[in-house]
């Protein structure tokens, strides 16, 4: 099971965490994952400067809303091969 954090912290909801959760439930549910990644929130992961956070099994990414689907294909899909 693959991990998958978003901060979901004010500073980055501000910049798109929202979008960015819903874009990745979107993913998993079309790709049938949902026994295989597991999306989780946490308030402020101590990154607010660089976007929003988000972490795969505890490796830390900074991500805006619009890079979201190529995200999740090279950091969340590639890891299930």
């Amino acid at each position: 099971m693959i991990k998958v954090t978003i901060c979901i912290g004010s500073s980055c909801h501000l910049k798109g965490s929202r979008k960015i959760v819903e874009t990745l439930q979107r993913l998993v549910a079309e790709g049938g994952l949902q026994d295989r990644v597991e999306l989780s929130g946490q308030f402020c992961m101590g990154n607010c400067q660089n976007g929003v956070c988000v972490t795969v099994d505890g490796e830390n990414y900074s991500l805006r809303p619009e890079d979201a689907e190529r995200f999740f294909a090279e950091n969340v899909v590639s890891r299930l091969a």
